[in-house]
This record gives structure tokens, sequence and C-alpha cells, in this order.
């Protein structure tokens, strides 16, 4: 069966299969999933390899503790045709007193898995769909007034534009408006959400942004300032990386239509309507799908997906975008 995202909760099956684009969005209803507002409940995270561990566990709750067992599988995107088989089986044989929360985030609808999960009756599915501008605009206004916070127009649109689809970064984004608001409920503008999104130092951020985008080395040293120096949070560096290479996509999708209107068409401003056609010079589109790609990957490491230090994701990253991806001569 498929159920809509806001029909999940509360929770009324024992098995639910999570899959779609807005990661968010996808991991922050499993956790609610997980929840157990019946009672004590045994948790347990795993990874799609740690499957006979959930297996075991989930056969022997209450022996010790906890009657009701509670798993939630972070990746079965990854599962390799042995480990999707032995995920099948578990949810054909799920144990009285279990819920399972399946999260398959990006997985392609062509794999088996995923063809599978959806065909089966018993489990509950539900898409993820990566929010559109608009709907994400939406949900950062539902949240800023829930929270008190009060942004200009402008500012709204700058905090969601550079966010877009991040619910992880928006959230951190308010908590640190609330240290300029002060509680007194005044409205905040663009000068304080610039300053917010480069962490006291936006000019800084854009700089390393311009130089990953121009293949200039530079760009390690000013991520280590950024990160070291300036406090810079990863994921910060991350939106901002996503909102250039998008922006550079754009541009080259309407310079190959009309390259005379092309930084109007793409809704380039203030100094990238200069930079972005320069950058883009050095790429070519399928370079730069693979670079999005990357970031991509860069950012499922960043949201709990690896034992690696955040750090190291993103120097990673900006070498990855300076060396691997081929440049144009």
């Amino acid at each position: 069966m498929k159920l809509s995202p806001d029909r999940l909760i509360p929770a009324k099956h024992a098995c639910y299969y999570l899959y779609g684009e807005d990661r968010d969005a996808l991991f922050e209803s499993a956790e609610a999933l997980l929840a157990c507002p019946e009672g004590e409940a045994q948790t347990i995270r795993a990874d799609i390899s740690e499957i006979e561990r959930i297996e075991l566990e989930s056969k022997h709750q209450g022996l010790f503790g906890a009657t009701r067992c509670h798993a939630l599988i972070r990746n079965a995107e990854s599962a390799n045709p042995k480990q999707t088989n032995k995920l099948l089986q578990l949810v054909d044989h799920l144990p009285a007193e279990t819920r399972l929360v399946i999260c398959a985030a990006g997985i392609e609808s062509r794999k088996a898995l995923h063809k599978k999960m959806t065909a089966q009756a018993e489990v509950a599915g539900c898409q993820f769909a990566r929010p559109t501008p608009a709907q994400f605009q939406t949900w950062l206004r539902e949240q800023l007034e829930q929270s008190g916070l009060k942004l200009s127009a402008d500012a709204e649109m700058m905090l969601a534009e550079n966010l877009n689809g991040m619910r992880q970064a928006a959230r951190q984004a308010m908590e640190r408006l609330r240290l300029y608001d002060g509680g007194r409920g005044e409205q905040l503008g663009m000068d304080v959400v610039g300053d917010l999104l480069g962490e006291r130092s936006p000019a800084e951020l854009a700089d390393y942004c311009r130089a990953v985008a121009s293949r200039d080395n530079s760009a390690v040293s000013m991520l280590h300032r950024l990160l070291g120096d300036q406090q810079v949070v990863e994921v910060q560096v991350l939106s901002w990386l996503q909102t250039r290479f998008q922006s550079m996509l754009l541009y080259l999708w309407h310079a190959s239509e009309n390259p005379r209107d092309a930084a109007f068409r793409a809704k380039l401003f203030g100094d990238a309507r200069q930079q972005i056609p320069q950058e883009c010079k050095h790429w070519q589109p399928g370079a730069l799908m693979h670079a999005l790609a990357l970031i991509a990957e860069a950012e499922i490491k960043l949201k709990g997906a690896s034992l690696e230090d955040k750090p190291v994701v993103i120097e990673r990253l900006t070498l990855q975008l300076l060396k691997a991806v081929e440049e144009v001569s």
C-alpha cells in the first residue's frame, strides 16, 4: 500500500518502506515512526549490512526488558542481491510486536529491492519527493512562525534559496537566528541572514565557492580558514557549493538555447552575472552533473551515512571537484 507523508503518523503498520529524494524529510519521518507512544520499546538503528542483528534482537525482545522492538534500516538503497533477499525474508517473517522502518533514500526505481518492496501489499510505502522551491519556502515559513522568528520577505527568500530542501540546515539556521533575535520578536533582515549563512564571513564563503567553480587550488586553503578560523558549519559550505553548481548548470542550459540572455534567464544577479559565465568555461554540462552527484554523495555522508569526520568529507569533496572532474581545455 502507498501512503502520503502526512498519513504516516500515527504509526498503524508493522513495516514501512520510505524512499525518494527528500532525505531530510524522509529521515525525520523515519525517526517519528521509530518512536513508541504505546510504551517502552527496544530501538535498533542499523545499516543494511546488519540485518542479522535485527533478526536476532527482534526474536529475543522481552527476555530482558522491552516487549516491543522498533528497528530502522538506514541505507537499504545500497543493498546487494544477497542483502535484498535477506531483507525481503525479514519482511515476510516479521516477528510479532516488531515495527520495521526501511529507509531507501534516493533509490533508483529500476532496482529489484524497490520493485519488490513497492509490490508488497502488507508494506506501507511512502515516497518523499524533492520539494520544489515554493514547497520548501512554505515549509520554512511554517517553521519560522512556530519558532516565533520574524524575517523580512527578502530575508526569508534568501534563506529558502540558499538552503532549499535542506531541513536540518534550516533548523540549525533558525537556532542561530534566535541569538540575533534575543527573544524580542523583532524582524530580522537580509543583513542578518547574510551574516548567518556565511557564519560572519559571507564574502569568504562566496570566494571559496568561486575558487572551486574556477578550478583554483587556493580553494583548499580557503576551506581550512572557513572551517577553522571562521567556524563555518560544513553543511552550510555544502549548501553554498550546491547552489553555485546548480546555477552554473542552469546557465549552461540557457546558454545552449540563447547565449545573449542566458544570465537573465538563469536568474543570476549581482557579481554572479559576470562570474558564472567565466566559471562555466571550465566545465562541460556532463562534468557539472557529475560534480552535483559528488556534492549529493557528500550530503549523504554529512547527514550520518559515514563515520568520517565532517571536515574530512568537505575537504575530500573540494579536492574531487578541483581534480577529479575532467577540465575543458
